[in-house]
């Protein structure tokens, strides 16, 4: 069933889709390792068995324990971090506006009582934000990034309006080295001093004002700084692109982070198949 969890996080499929796709290709049963369409789990039972580790908080322990598989291969190398996040985008919710007030003033339990089913339906932990002119609704995930292996070693989730910066800092763990390189682009400005406190070295790109406009020096200073910030990049594009990952189906905060865990365990696992394949060089155990 874990595996039937993987797939689905993979290529990003609803449970329907999951169950159509694993009865439909036989290189997926042969990875499950079912051997009859009549033994493929339904829809309903994804769900229930999705909702089972998150009850129990399975995610976070099954990155943990990738995370240690990682670093017995020598590939938690500690030469460099990089910060950034990304929006996990959920289903709008159609409120008005009396309704959005009360969520945001933290009286959930009066709403929708007369309608049971309708409230259960309601997601009342994501939160709605702009950015560059683009309106998002959904949930932030905040993700720590190997500079040299692309590998995530650390995450976070809130909903979309928290500030990237919110939760820079945070990410910084016991497993990180003193006076380790975090580079960062310039929505971490001011943030400095959260990464001096955890013993880190933060590198932020530079941020120019209205009426101070960045220089030529500062401006070849972010391009040198970009030419490493930018793998991460190259992270959220592969969870987007190829596995569908900036998309959430479900309903509320924890079942948010659930889907955030999974998406990050299951980004390391295809990672470490194309160091695998390209980089066998860095597996040093």
């Amino acid at each position: 069933m874990f595996k039937v969890m993987f797939v689905q996080r993979l290529y990003g499929l609803s449970d329907e889709q999951a169950e159509y796709q694993i009865k439909d290709r036989t290189s997926f049963r042969d990875f499950i390792g079912i051997c009859s369409v009549d033994d493929v789990p339904d829809a309903r039972t994804i769900w229930k068995y999705r909702e089972e580790l998150t009850r129990c908080g399975a995610y976070d322990e099954l990155f943990k324990h990738f995370y240690a598989y990682l670093q017995s291969l020598g590939l938690i190398v500690n030469e460099g971090k990089i910060i950034d996040a990304s929006f996990v985008v959920s289903p709008r919710q159609r409120n008005t506006r009396e309704e959005n007030k009360a969520i945001k003033k933290g009286e959930r339990d009066s709403l929708w009582n007369d309608n049971p089913h309708k409230k259960c339906h309601k997601d009342i932990d994501a939160r709605w934000t702009k950015k560059g002119g683009d309106t998002f609704y959904g949930y932030k995930n905040h993700a720590k990034v190997c500079c040299k292996t692309k590998l995530i070693t650390g995450y976070d989730t809130t909903s979309a309006s928290v500030h990237d910066s919110k939760r820079g800092a945070e990410l910084v763990d016991d497993n990180d080295a003193v006076g380790e390189m975090f580079w960062l682009d310039a929505g971490y400005v001011g943030t400095e001093d959260g990464f001096a406190n955890k013993s880190v070295t933060p590198v932020i790109c530079e941020k120019g004002f209205r009426g101070h406009p960045l220089n030529d020096e500062q401006k070849q200073n972010n391009r040198s700084k970009s030419k490493i910030r930018c793998h991460v990049e190259h992270v959220f594009g592969f969870i987007e692109r190829s596995m569908g990952g900036l998309v959430f189906r479900g309903i509320g905060i924890v079942r948010a982070k659930a889907n955030v865990a999974m998406t990050n365990l299951t980004y390391n696992i295809a990672r470490l198949i194309q160091i695998y394949r390209y980089h066998k060089e860095w597996i040093t155990v």
